[in-house]
């Protein structure tokens, strides 16, 4: 009966470290879990921040300006009435990804989805007015001459359109040429020139593509 006695207690130690071993492993993958979500969630966070800071570098230029030292490589107007001017420029200072290792020389992103942010406070953005007859100039070309256009890569990234009190441009932030919808551009004018307005404590705004290869940014331009 002791030795009986002596093994059931044994068995019952065993018990107990197997349960404390158990609940030690769950608490660990747990807390492994919970290092992940974090992980995934800062560098969605960074990701964001990283493609607002290179926005911002192209916001801080004058009112006359796209980006801070741009020279006007093109000029032309589009549009029915062929009254949007329609600028392709270079940024010098304008921020770009890092280089891909063997990037293809063209890819397509027409249709790939964008995060909008406004600009704040109120006060001086652009009459949406202005801007959604930017966005019928798309529209018709895209109708009349073709959906897509193409924007190079490096320092001769940026296209502007303008249209009295408003400025919409494209920038490409990837190594390599993009192609985009004209129409996408449109829709994404129509959406920001309203909904970024003094009654949103806004002043413009701007989308980034979800991977950061491009942004299009939506602002007052300066009337002359």
């Amino acid at each position: 009966m002791k030795l009986l006695h002596e093994g059931l207690g044994r068995s019952d130690d065993d018990a107990r470290i197997t349960r404390h071993h158990h609940e030690s492993k769950r608490t660990e993958d747990i807390k492994a879990t919970s290092l992940h979500l974090l992980a995934s969630i800062a560098m969605q966070f960074l990701s964001v921040l990283v493609a607002l800071v290179s926005a911002a570098v192209l916001v801080s230029a004058s009112p006359d300006e796209v980006c801070d030292g741009q020279v006007v490589l093109s000029e032309t107007f589009i549009g029915e009435e062929k009254n949007v001017k329609v600028q392709h420029l270079t940024c010098p200072v304008a921020a770009t990804k890092t280089k891909r290792a063997l990037a293809p020389r063209q890819t397509n992103v027409c249709g790939n989805n964008c995060q909008t942010s406004c600009f704040t406070p109120a006060g001086g953005g652009p009459n949406p007015n202005d801007c959604h007859i930017i966005a019928d100039a798309l529209r018709f070309d895209s109708q009349n001459i073709g959906p897509f256009f193409n924007i190079t890569a490096g320092v001769n990234n940026t296209v502007a359109l303008t249209f009295a009190s408003c400025l919409s441009f494209y920038v490409n932030q990837d190594t390599i040429n993009q192609t985009y919808c004209r129409t996408d551009w449109a829709g994404v004018i129509d959406f920001i020139a309203p909904n970024c307005q003094a009654t949103q404590n806004a002043h413009g705004g701007l989308c980034v593509e979800t991977n950061q290869n491009f942004f299009i940014q939506v602002n007052a331009a300066s009337v002359s």
